[in-house]
């Protein structure tokens, strides 16, 4: 099936799919034409493996587990109308072509099985852009768009589009651009414009190895902005929802004029995170350190005040 899928295969990739030595590729293929399948070896540099032209094999059917799988990742969890749709359609013929008893066991299990991709607040998604971003992955088309990054900084991009992600309710575009290969949130791009140029992928460039070694780097650098904070009494809960790491190192003494309240070591992903977060708990948050962050949300703080007042006075002279 391998073969039939990506046609001519090399020994070496065949082995590392497979997870066996080359050595039992080569004895399996050997098998394989004794079993009169129709497959040769083809020498060189571009030689491999490969089926004769036309030649098929029945797919074997689903068992119970692979037809339950299937059925847990259906379309409604896509998060996208249009894709929601094509794969909903592409499910009802696959269920139909199913045998009777199995067909029956499916029916079964959609009734008792309902996926909502959204959270009770809601996705906030936008993934208007998704469609003609995968045409272009698909088209191995180059993409200029507009980007704006988790900063608020936004500018323009063209990259090269190898391949998308999607992480829970999140689509993510991996793409080659000027600085190497980069990382790109689908709802947060606009404008998004394939070009009649096209690329060459590289030959040996793995998605999901890439997608984990980038995230695992990631991972790593998270948290390198740390904070001394106070919160008000039930705040700490809020608090470690935003922060990526939390941890409470005492209460507040008397005399202070903050009884119950908690002091909090924070860690955030940037000095610009931990200002958002704070800035969002309003009065129930104190920063005690470090100073350059208590200056920031004070002038912050007193910039949305002079606007304020601003309005206010403009309002009373109408």
């Amino acid at each position: 099936m391998l073969l039939q899928a990506k046609g001519r295969v090399t020994e070496r990739e065949l082995a590392e799919r497979l997870e066996v030595s080359q050595r039992t590729v080569h004895r399996d293929m050997e098998a394989l034409s004794a079993a009169r399948v129709p497959i040769s070896a083809v020498r060189g540099a571009h030689g491999g493996w490969e089926l004769e032209k036309g030649w098929r094999t029945q797919v074997p059917g689903l068992d119970e587990a692979e037809l339950r799988a299937l059925l847990m990742a259906q379309p409604r969890a896509i998060g996208h109308p249009r894709l929601m749709a094509a794969a909903e359609s592409a499910l009802n013929k696959l269920m139909a072509s199913l045998p009777g008893p199995l067909k029956l066991q499916a029916a079964a299990m959609r009734e008792r099985l309902h996926v909502d991709p959204t959270g009770w607040s809601g996705t906030g998604e936008d993934l208007s852009m998704l469609g003609v971003v995968q045409q272009a992955v698909a088209e191995e088309r180059k993409l200029v768009f507009d980007y704006t990054r988790a900063d608020g900084q936004k500018g323009p991009r063209t990259v090269e589009p190898l391949g998308l992600v999607a992480k829970g309710l999140s689509w993510y575009l991996v793409a080659r651009g000027t600085n190497g290969m980069r990382t790109y949130r689908v709802s947060r791009m606009e404008g998004v414009t394939p070009l009649a140029s096209k690329f060459e992928r590289p030959a040996q460039f793995d998605l999901a190895a890439y997608w984990k070694e980038s995230t695992a780097q990631f991972e790593g650098q998270r948290g390198q902005f740390a904070a001394m904070l106070r919160v008000a009494p039930g705040s700490e809960r809020a608090l470690s929802m935003w922060c990526t790491r939390c941890a409470a190192l005492g209460g507040v003494g008397d005399g202070a004029g903050l009884e119950g309240w908690m002091t909090v070591r924070a860690e955030f992903e940037s000095e610009w995170h931990a200002r958002f977060v704070v800035l969002g708990m309003g009065a129930r948050v104190r920063v005690i350190e470090p100073a350059e962050l208590a200056r920031s949300v004070a002038a912050e703080i007193e910039a949305v005040a002079k606007e304020l007042l601003n309005q206010a006075t403009a309002g009373a002279r109408m």
